[in-house]
């Protein structure tokens, strides 16, 4: 069911200020007798005046975005003084269209979003939240090594990264971050600009956490796939720091382009995969678009989150369907920060992770964090992808579904060597295979 505002009702709200409650508007639907509810994850930072609107299942998006912007525009006609980004009243920047997760996201004086709770095609309501890069500073390269060998890394194995050259070829990974240096000479011109997302920001990476990310999954020194394509997808700011709003957009490109790649002729794809090495808080709506991402054939990979608390309770790495990965040590536990539990799926390498940055063609960093994790487990998948057999070869299975490649990286994955495990935390460490057949991971 539509929902739309009557001209006398539009009059009413134009006519009254900031300071009053809107009187009752006569509009042209049903209202619904209760409201929508308004959550909120208890663990988030709440975005003053900053939320999701979900719709109900069966009812579209793009339906309902005409009579939002108007609601709001009307509003923001009598309100004065607010003038800073989180406390403006600018009405809706998102429109999200993914399957079953069709919504909009945006900022509402209180009395508009009092209008929209009494839609009755509105499922429920969402307070955006700020979310950020998981890192923690340190120093030194390891990770490749360690995921090319079962034992502990010896004198003799740490700085031997056993792989397929060939690896990532015809894949594309989408770093859902603060931006890439798309001209590190690392990547070797397989790094492109995406689509920036935050309102009056560049196309750069001004942090250098993104660049970390995407260097760790697909740059010639640092990365695990040294033949995969990366892409930019920026949803954080300079500091690290973004709303749930624009991560949710940023997953949204990533979907869109996933299928514009799938659907393209004349081009050799072997996938897609993304990587988000950030979080917050609890998020309905950015699990529902992660899930719905999955759904659509896009593999991910989510960084668990650096708090050493339950996984479970953080979005994304809440999201069953994704690759929830935490952080271990070059001595083979789990890294003091990482989270755990049942929601983490397996671990990789996060401490002292060395890989390329920002302000040069060649500048290189050491942090550390699950988010360091993540683009191991991003580029593992895409290394995987990339040396299945084609669909012409006889040894052909079909198309690897994103719960296909988890279940594979689970069975081929190191167990029981990490110590410092909690209870109901999986003890599984990311492996490549390439001891047990080079040229064939599969």
């Amino acid at each position: 069911m539509l929902f739309k505002l009557s001209a006398v009702a539009l009059a009413l709200i134009a006519s009254t200020s900031v300071s009053a409650a809107y009187p009752p508007p006569r509009s042209s639907y049903i209202q619904s007798e209760q409201l929508a509810p308004v959550i909120s994850s208890t663990e988030a930072e709440i975005i003053p005046n900053s939320y999701f609107i979900v719709f109900k299942s069966g009812v579209r998006a793009s339906d309902h975005s005409a009579w939002v912007h108007e609601l709001a525009d009307v509003s923001a006609t009598g309100c004065h003084g607010a003038t800073d980004e989180e406390n403006s009243f600018s009405g809706v920047k998102h429109v999200y269209d993914m399957g079953d997760f069709q919504g909009l996201a945006g900022q509402f004086h209180p009395d508009v979003l009092n209008e929209i709770r009494k839609n009755p095609d509105v499922d429920y309501i969402e307070r955006d939240q700020r979310v950020y890069a998981y890192d923690i500073q340190k120093r030194a390269p390891w990770g490749l090594a360690r995921i090319s060998h079962r034992k502990a890394l010896t004198f003799g194995t740490f700085n031997k990264y056993d792989h397929n050259p060939n690896g990532g070829d015809g894949v594309t990974v989408f770093v859902i971050d603060t931006g890439i240096n798309i001209n590190h000479d690392e990547f070797q011109g397989r790094a492109s600009w995406g689509k920036t997302i935050p309102s009056g920001d560049h196309d750069a990476d001004d942090n250098g956490h993104g660049t970390h990310c995407a260097g760790t999954i697909g740059s010639r020194k640092y990365g695990v796939s040294k033949k995969v394509d990366v892409v930019a997808v920026k949803v954080l700011r300079s500091n690290g720091s973004g709303t749930m709003s624009d991560v949710v957009a940023g997953v949204d490109f990533a979907v869109s382009r996933h299928k514009a790649l799938k659907s393209k002729k004349g081009r050799k794809y072997r996938g897609s995969v993304a990587n988000m090495s950030l979080g917050g808080g609890k998020s309905r709506p950015l699990d529902a678009a992660v899930a719905n991402a999955v759904g659509a054939g896009l593999h991910f990979a989510v960084a668990a989150g650096n708090d050493n608390r339950d996984a479970c309770n953080y979005s994304p790495a809440g999201v069953s369907v994704a690759i929830t990965v935490g952080a271990s040590t070059r001595a083979d536990s789990r890294a003091y920060f990482s989270n755990h539990g049942s929601c983490v799926d397996i671990f990789g390498p996060g401490l002292d992770i060395e890989s390329t940055w920002i302000g040069s063609k060649d500048a290189k960093r050491t942090i550390s964090g699950t988010s360091m994790a993540s683009p191991h487990v991003a580029g593992l998948v895409a290394y995987y992808l990339s040396l299945a057999p084609e669909d012409n070869s006889g040894y052909y299975a079909g198309v690897i579904t994103p719960q296909d490649m988890k279940d594979y990286l689970i069975a081929k994955a190191t167990r029981d060597i990490l110590t410092d495990i909690p209870g109901k935390t999986p003890n599984l460490l990311i492996y490549n295979n390439a001891a047990e057949d080079h040229f064939n991971a599969w």
